[in-house]
């Protein structure tokens, strides 16, 4: 099974669907006569177990219909869909251009909307259409690849943008019911539903990178969902609908969300920076043992050195006329634990730290000399510390 993102970047709209509408054969209604048991207008259940006629409500939807209506009607207006253009040059300078589409979704009244970052990604043109069928050019204003966040705006009347509301993806618990909105296949403000399946899952966006804490959904999601919005049941925007598991390219019935808690942490700096500034640690290589992380090696003047956090041991002997530089990994601190939490992997400890700000404080756990030893350290800024370099 292999994983793919929800849009796929291919211009899917050329697929061509064929609707029946289905009547019922003629002869097939028929009036009750006077006097009769059966009445007009009740429904064959309710004509069998006419208690059942309590669980509809005055306009004979079940509670649990009234409930998908009401988040539809509250959100859909606040769901686009995105059309990406990208140009690609072929031998002979002959120029072909791609197209793919995706959804998103209005986060303020400034005209502003977050999607997936591979809907956007490389696109020379962005077409945003609304609820009401017009059409906005759209700029792009900041991306973070590695979580696959975007940010992308149109100049648009305010009569026109309905902000989505945040909700909170820290208490999900599985078998929550769950909405997505997008634009499958071109089929736009599409509503599905479904629960959460799962929690804490890892979805490997970018090489050597996961994100982690992704929601598992079985509501369906199909190229052109990417982006999308998914809901609770107050129609609070929990997640970004972002990749499904498939070996058709089509919905299994698995897919997955980013969590809003971590959109709530790069959106903020995708408006202000244009880009999400990640805190860095100054560890810039480590060896993953099955005892923990070996520092293999850490950042000049960075946070990490600058808190006496030890490398390698490196030795400079000449040989002949050559110089060689001997590695003694044996001198270099054990990575172990996170503010007391443990750490066994490279990621475990990218991930912890992404979740900080820069100029906040960690204290690692590290083994030295065989013994435990607690180092504190500050956070810098990526810009920081490419400044330094």
């Amino acid at each position: 099974m292999r994983l793919a993102m929800g849009c796929f970047f291919s211009a899917v709209l050329g697929s061509l669907f064929t609707i029946w509408i289905i009547s019922p054969p003629r002869g097939s209604f028929a009036v009750a006569e006077e006097g009769s048991s059966q009445q007009i207008g009740r429904s064959p259940i309710e004509q069998l177990h006419p208690i059942s006629s309590r669980t509809f409500d005055s306009e004979g939807l079940t509670p649990e219909e009234s409930v998908n209506v009401l988040v539809y009607e509250a959100v859909n207006r606040g769901v686009v869909n995105i059309t990406a253009k990208s140009a690609k040059t072929e031998r002979l300078l002959r120029v072909e251009q791609s197209e793919g589409s995706g959804s998103g979704s209005i986060i303020d009244a400034d005209g502003h909307i977050l999607t997936n970052y591979h809907v956007v990604a490389g696109a020379k043109e962005i077409a945003v259409s609304l609820f009401n069928g017009k059409t906005y050019d759209a700029t792009s204003v900041g991306s973070d690849p590695l979580n696959d966040v975007a940010v992308i705006r149109i100049d648009a009347p305010d009569d026109e943008l309905f902000p989505v509301t945040f909700g909170d993806s820290r208490d999900l618990r599985v078998g929550m019911r769950v909405f997505a909105l997008g634009n499958p296949f071109g089929l736009e403000r599409t509503l599905t539903t479904g629960i959460i399946s799962s929690l804490n899952r890892s979805l490997q966006i970018r090489e050597n990178w996961k994100i982690k804490s992704i929601i598992q959904i079985d509501a369906a999601i199909n190229p052109g969902s990417s982006g999308g919005p998914l809901l609770d049941t107050h129609g609070r925007l929990i997640g970004i609908n972002t990749a499904i598991a498939t070996t058709s390219g089509q919905s299994s019935g698995v897919g997955f969300a980013i969590p809003v808690s971590m959109v709530a942490r790069v959106v903020p700096q995708l408006l202000k920076h244009g880009r999400f500034i990640r805190p860095e640690s100054g560890i810039d290589k480590v060896y993953q043992t099955e005892n923990g992380l070996l520092v293999a090696e850490v950042r000049a003047n960075g946070p990490a050195e600058k808190a006496g956090l030890h490398g390698p041991k490196l030795t400079k002997v000449r040989r002949g006329p050559f110089v060689v530089t001997r590695v003694d990994r044996t001198a270099a601190d054990l990575i172990v634990g996170i503010d007391e939490e443990k750490v066994a992997t490279a990621e475990d400890l990218l991930s912890y730290i992404e979740a900080k700000q820069p100029g906040d404080e960690v204290v690692l756990t590290v083994v030295r000399d065989g013994r435990r030893v607690r180092v504190s350290l500050i956070l810098a800024s990526a810009d920081t510390l490419d400044k330094v370099e």
